[in-house]
């Protein structure tokens, strides 16, 4: 309300509480439970060789330091070693915090699960943060970071990390693979193309999409090892018949995977080493970047393989946690795709909300606001970038086929009551939209709904009950 020049905002919940007070609330008793306050706290800078280990009180206080030199399998003494020290000065427990960094982190919490002492996490920001603020300077040692971490325990700066089950465990490592070969896959593609480009171009020409034909990646391999063992003479690939070559393409075709052969492409590859095609490029170069060009389309063909078979893997995994039926369920967005954002975001329950989720990706807004000023609302970008990364390659295929986000895509970049969005800010909101729905579809275990997924005022409309006729 207004009282002349002032103005109140008042919040809305019981005793005035918002939404996210009561949320940051209930977090904070969660780790109360964890870290009590009777509780001695046993920090470590994990390292390959060197571990070092401070046991702290709840005032920050160092109480014992150690220094550990071994590798994280070692520190089992070291934890009893703690517990001692905080019995010693009339603690009734230990919690142990550390850095989730590398594997050693999941080799503490397997120690600390094995002797019953709770485990904690705090973000590597929070410390490289933190670490200025214990005296105003960026001095870092192992000793000082093991002291940032307690301290940021201790302030319940941390968080429970997940306790993954084998299966949720298996799904992330084949996701982490997959993403290595998409990368390696692209890598391969980029190369061939700029290497065929720019000493034998008609070989592109012969196919509209070549490096997506697997006709054209079959035809290219066998001219470019002809043309190599002949040094750089493209010509050589006439050698052999046209009839000849397509024969070769196709077992060439059937051996990667695939059942048919495009004539019409085997047939163009022939024909670009004829007089014509054979003249363009870069002749001093052409020896050495086909050479190049045939390991490349070697590279691109092992990775495509290999990434097939992980990604077969990830519905098998799928299928054994019951999710298979509801990763196929998406129009636009298919089992794989969902697979991958899965295994980016582990088991969705573990998130109280979708929001929570969307803020795990990085995908959540923003805002610039203080006082009177309104500044622009962007995306965090503090989250798992792989998450992002696989919600947002879901988008390509959801906008085209799934008619509730291409309405929702063309509102967000059409809308004329709020400001316009771009593409790329509509399609973000279309990927933490997907997320949303994902968290709520495994939660509930229920398959897609394009009700639900569509704008409220469709829901609203859902619940009208009209009379029918007498």
């Amino acid at each position: 309300m207004k009282n002349g020049s002032q103005t109140t905002r008042t919040t809305t919940g019981a005793g005035g509480l918002s939404r996210g007070d009561r949320r940051r609330n209930a977090r904070l008793g969660r780790l109360r439970e964890v870290v009590g306050r009777d509780w001695a706290v046993l920090a470590v800078d994990l390292a390959d060789r060197v571990q070092a280990a401070v046991v702290v009180d709840h005032d920050s206080r160092v109480l014992a330091r150690r220094v550990l030199r071994g590798r994280a399998w070692d520190l089992a003494e070291v934890l009893t070693w703690a517990r001692g020290v905080a019995t010693g000065h009339g603690f009734a427990g230990l919690v142990l915090a550390c850095e989730p960094t590398g594997h050693r982190w999941r080799v503490l919490g397997e120690i600390a699960a094995a002797a019953g002492v709770p485990l904690v996490c705090v973000s590597p920001m929070l410390v490289a943060r933190g670490r200025e603020g214990e005296d105003l300077t960026r001095d870092k040692t192992d000793d000082r970071d093991a002291v940032v971490i307690a301290r940021l325990t201790v302030q319940l700066r941390c968080y429970l990390p997940e306790q993954a089950d084998p299966a949720w465990a298996r799904l992330r490592h084949l996701g982490a693979r997959r993403a290595q070969l998409i990368t390696r896959a692209g890598a391969a593609r980029q190369q061939a193309a700029d290497l065929v480009q720019g000493c034998w171009p008609a070989l592109l020409d012969a196919a509209a999409a070549p490096l997506d034909s697997a006709t054209w990646r079959a035809a290219a391999a066998l001219a470019l090892h002809a043309a190599v063992d002949a040094g750089g003479d493209v010509g050589a690939v006439r050698a052999r018949s046209r009839a000849r070559f397509t024969a070769r393409v196709a077992r060439g075709v059937r051996a990667g995977g695939g059942r048919r052969v495009c004539r019409r492409v085997a047939e163009a590859v022939h024909a670009a080493a004829g007089p014509a095609g054979a003249g363009a490029g870069v002749a001093a170069q052409r020896h050495g970047a086909l050479e190049r060009a045939a390991f490349a389309l070697t590279d691109l063909s092992a990775a495509t393989t290999e990434l097939a078979e992980v990604e077969a893997r990830m519905l098998t995994v799928l299928a054994d946690l019951g999710l298979d039926e509801i990763a196929a369920s998406i129009p636009g967005v298919s089992p794989v795709g969902v697979a991958a954002i899965l295994a980016e975001s582990g088991d969705p329950t573990r998130f109280d909300r979708a929001r929570a989720l969307v803020k795990h990706a990085g995908l959540s807004p923003v805002r610039n606001e203080s006082g009177t000023l309104r500044g622009q609302t962007t995306t965090s970008r503090r989250g798992r970038p792989g998450l992002r990364v696989a919600a947002w390659r879901a988008t390509w295929g959801a906008l085209r086929h799934n008619p509730v986000y291409a309405a929702r895509h063309t509102h967000l970049t059409t809308r004329t009551d709020r400001p316009r969005l771009h593409d790329a800010q509509a399609r973000t909101a279309v990927a933490a939209a997907l997320l949303r729905q994902i968290h709520h579809m495994v939660v509930h275990h229920q398959t897609w709904d394009p009700t639900l997924a569509g704008p409220a005022r469709d829901r609203r409309r859902q619940q009208v009950v009209v009379p029918t006729a007498a």
